[in-house]
């Protein structure tokens, strides 16, 4: 195929795309006006899964599919920084000298952690009846570990994280996604169907599948940004590339 032809097929195609998004938006609801069609639609179905959050009604229900495409993008990356920040044959580990800690900073660090811990794990649980989920609460729970980074030293930090342990982690939240999505298959309906018992509405037993598809995208989530951090934080304070590089790097 010549350049030119592939010209013209980029440019066909990138007309039939405009056609369709200005049609569209021609059709779309007057902007600040009275009638939201799709806001009540999601709403309804929300009220009618009785899921509390119309938002993770949303995410984890009606289009619990793109959903797995977002956590599978975010798998992607970190399993990509992974192989690309692996330490290479030129390349060794120095342990980091501590570093003197403002006592303030090691006070307000270690009180933190902890609050911030549960803070994160109670916006994952509670993302089918308020703001927030999985996605929101992995992230908290993931910094929250390193408020000890702060507070104390790298060493201290790499105790409570073996990265091994959280790469894992980050496998089975990824795979238990797609295995609730199978659940919907073998009961009789569509991939990440909403199958399970709905409960009562407003409490934590409440969305049929909606919590746990919730659940396992916040631990994919904490253990994914914490493979990440890991991977940066190694080659920031501990990798060394070659025998002239500066040594005694601080955490």
């Amino acid at each position: 195929m010549s350049r030119r032809l592939r010209m013209w097929v980029l440019a066909t195609g990138g007309l039939g795309v405009a056609v369709l998004l200005v049609a569209a938006a021609v059709r779309l609801p007057r902007f600040g006006g009275g009638q939201h069609p799709y806001g009540e639609r999601a709403v309804a179905a929300a009220l009618s899964r009785h899921t509390a959050n119309v938002i993770s009604s949303v995410n984890f229900d009606l289009r619990a599919f793109d959903t797995l495409g977002e956590e599978s993008i975010l798998f992607g990356a970190v399993l990509g920084t992974v192989v690309l920040l692996r330490q290479t044959r030129d390349e060794r580990a120095v342990p980091p000298a501590p570093a003197r800690i403002v006592p303030a900073v090691r006070r307000y660090a270690r009180i933190m952690l902890p609050l911030a811990l549960l803070c994160g794990l109670y916006v994952i649980a509670h993302g089918q009846l308020s703001p927030g989920g999985g996605f929101q609460g992995g992230v908290v729970v993931a910094t929250a570990l390193h408020l000890l980074y702060i507070g104390a030293d790298y060493r201290a930090l790499e105790r409570i994280r073996p990265v091994g342990l959280y790469e894992v982690g980050d496998a089975v939240g990824e795979a238990a996604y797609a295995v609730l999505g199978i659940a919907g298959l073998l009961g009789g309906s569509a991939f990440l169907a909403n199958v399970l018992p709905l409960g009562t509405f407003n409490t934590l037993a409440s969305g049929g599948t909606v919590p746990l598809l919730n659940a396992a995208v916040g631990m994919e989530v904490a253990c994914a940004v914490v493979v990440l951090l890991a991977r940066f934080l190694d080659q920031a304070v501990e990798i060394e590339q070659g025998p002239a590089r500066e040594k005694g790097k601080r955490s």
